[in-house]
């Protein structure tokens, strides 16, 4: 193959990347989030260094939450008024995340006010090591991936293949490329690791029951795959609650008729 031949099946794979990738990104019609978004309180609670898990209603949503048995498809990373407020008078960007076809881009919390969210928090993180993490993503900001490998592409297309449950999550590694790190948290879990702070801890693997979910820890982990559920996991963040951060008093509650 010459290399004007080359370059123009580069050219036709990444067209074609990037046609499917717009594909995948479709939302699904008809998507309600299970219980109502306060959107005011999570604002009030969220804090640079913050990692957003959401659950997402795109056509790839529905294969990253099959592959990961996990209700969160998607994460994006809180960095508060790290970036400057838009010309156009818009809303300031105040999330960093990572979307196939786009690349690292920074969106306004808005975004995701209709949507189902938690707030996983790093446990213990100082000033200068927060800032850190933010630093590294605001860095990252136009970086773009990689979408001419249409077999990394391709699996997304199949959300519920037959296969046992144990190797769902590894089929996110099998042959992955950037295509799949441009839809899982990798670039989250690597601002972390810049600063050496741990998301999921070194695993032994022992005799006995359940080694298969250690070895597959201990296998995403140290290729860098890492997906939404491995914060909602890890012991070292903490699962944050808007309206409990407030202080919630049961008794407040105003009932109708028919309650309890």
């Amino acid at each position: 193959m010459t290399v004007r031949e080359g370059t123009r099946l580069d050219d036709a794979l990444d067209w074609l990347g990037r046609r499917m990738a717009r594909k995948l990104r479709k939302q699904s019609s008809g998507y309600e989030p299970y219980t109502p978004s306060d959107f005011d309180t999570l604002c009030r609670t969220l804090k640079p260094g913050d990692v957003v898990l959401i659950e997402g209603n795109e056509r790839i949503s529905s294969a990253i939450k099959y592959l990961t048995q996990s209700t969160w498809s998607h994460a994006a990373f809180f960095v508060g008024d790290a970036l400057p407020d838009p010309d156009d008078g818009s809303e300031r960007p105040r999330l960093i995340e990572v979307n196939l076809g786009e690349g690292c881009v920074a969106v306004p919390l808005s975004k995701y006010e209709s949507y189902n969210t938690r707030i996983c928090r790093a446990t213990g993180l100082t000033d200068e090591g927060r800032a850190a993490i933010v630093g590294f993503m605001v860095d990252k900001l136009g970086l773009r991936y990689d979408l001419r490998n249409i077999f990394d592409l391709l699996r997304f297309f199949f959300p519920t293949p037959p296969v046992p449950v144990r190797w769902r999550r590894r089929m996110l590694a099998f042959g992955s490329g950037d295509p799949t790190r441009a839809i899982c948290s990798s670039l989250i879990a690597q601002s972390f690791q810049s600063i050496r702070y741990p998301i999921l801890p070194e695993v032994k693997v022992e005799g006995g029951r359940g080694d298969y979910v250690r070895r597959e820890i201990f296998h995403i982990r140290h290729h860098s795959l890492f997906t939404p559920r491995d914060f909602d996991l890890s012991p070292y963040f903490r699962v944050v609650k808007p309206t409990l951060e407030e202080g919630f008093e049961y008794r407040s509650l105003n009932w109708g008729d028919d309650g309890p």
